[in-house]
């Protein structure tokens, strides 16, 4: 059987982080979620891989390449135009026969990809809080009854989770589906037709994690994380090194004297901690990052070769590559009326729930000494941020703020 992941798409409510990247491509953990997926797949028995590009596609293509590292083999196929998941999976006609379909940028885990390999037609469930965001399922006896996607008044919590169990006959429905009030070729109303003269099985996801928007990262690596067994791999530490409870870190990395990590924490190769800095529970820190006397970092993550060197304090945010914080700059996370914080998405305001977040930062970001950032702050790539500057709201990229 192979196993088909779809990780043609953008993500364009996961801007600014995905200005540069396939949101795929966004780490948890200091890995992408797609390496999750392909990861919890292989566990689960599968080793023929086909995966669907579009979006900035050479950034997977480069990161897994034919997948040996991970022991399995890929495939690739160009999606091109994205014009719906039904277009996507139609591209597999002459490919596969029985496969498994998961989508990028949502982790399954192993044991619910292996209850889907035992069915010959199935779609994973998953009961969520806020239905409206995703296709919400009408069960009937264990068995899908129908798919409606992104209803404004949902009927149950019940949602489509993004996992399929097709096999080729799935093709004539795509070839038969129409262009959706979305304007896509859905693959759920694929399904829709399907189901008017076959059965296809509900199968509920008991681990099943989905990011709709950047600070929602935050929670996902909490979760990856929580499950670190630690360890340090030829690391270099001087004596007076505090390390308490699981910690990873990568090879090359050298931890300077009056450092305090605090776990669960993942670090990755090649970095320089301290001196006399203090990365609190749930830090991601990339590949060839610095972080630097007097620093603080708490619950964020922090991507590949960004610097914090020097009396700068990073708290409940997101951190993209190559970022350069000039000494003193500080992130506020927390509103003076302790409501929870708001973001700008796409031109409309959306509440996080959250009483402590800080920046959504995107890649190649520069700020001055004595910088300031205000909580709930969006900040596109390539932005610079002048010293003793302010940057509140939404930012887009290329600015500057003086």
């Amino acid at each position: 059987m192979k196993c088909v992941i779809l990780a043609a798409g953008e993500g364009k409510r996961m801007h600014p982080l995905t200005f540069t990247r396939p949101k795929v491509m966004l780490p948890l953990g200091n890995k992408p979620i797609l390496e999750w997926n392909l990861q919890n797949a292989k566990r689960a028995g599968l080793q023929d891989f086909i995966i669907i590009v579009g979006y900035k596609s050479n950034m997977v293509r480069e990161y897994f390449k034919d997948g040996k590292k991970w022991g399995v083999n890929i495939t690739y196929l160009n999606q091109g135009k994205p014009l719906g998941t039904a277009h996507a999976l139609g591209l597999l006609r002459n490919f596969v026969d029985d496969f498994l379909v998961l989508s990028g940028d949502t982790i399954f885990g192993k044991q619910d990809i292996q209850r889907m390999m035992k069915h010959k037609w199935a779609m994973g469930t998953f009961d969520v809080e806020d239905p409206g965001s995703y296709g919400v399922v009408k069960l009937r006896k264990g068995k899908i009854a129908h798919i409606y996607e992104k209803m404004k008044q949902p009927s149950s919590n019940c949602i489509n989770a993004g996992i399929y169990r097709l096999n080729k006959e799935i093709f004539g429905y795509i070839k038969k589906t129409q262009l959706s009030p979305r304007g896509e070729y859905e693959i759920t109303d694929s399904l829709n037709l399907f189901i008017e003269k076959h059965s296809l099985a509900a199968i509920k996801m008991e681990k099943w994690r989905d990011v709709k928007y950047p600070w929602e990262l935050l929670d996902a690596n909490r979760e990856i994380l929580d499950n670190l067994k630690g360890a340090k791999s030829k690391v270099v530490m001087d004596k007076n090194v505090t390390i308490k409870s699981k910690v990873d870190i990568g090879q090359g990395t050298k931890i300077l004297r009056g450092s305090v990590i605090e776990g669960p924490v993942c670090i990755g190769k090649n970095c320089k901690i301290g001196p006399n800095c203090y990365i609190r529970s749930f830090a991601s820190i990339g590949d060839e990052c610095h972080i630097g006397h007097a620093c603080e970092v708490k619950n964020s993550l922090i991507m590949g070769h960004t610097n914090i060197p020097h009396h700068n304090y990073v708290g409940d945010s997101v951190i993209g590559e190559y970022c350069n914080l000039g000494s003193g700059t500080k992130i506020a996370n927390l509103r003076f009326d302790k409501k929870p914080v708001t973001f700008i998405v796409n031109g409309h305001g959306v509440s996080t729930g959250l009483k402590k977040l800080g920046v959504i930062m995107g890649d190649n970001v520069q700020t001055g000494i004595n910088s300031m950032i205000n909580v709930g702050s969006f900040i596109g790539n390539n932005v610079y941020i002048g010293p003793g500057a302010l940057a509140t709201g939404l930012i887009m990229p290329h600015s500057k703020i003086m």
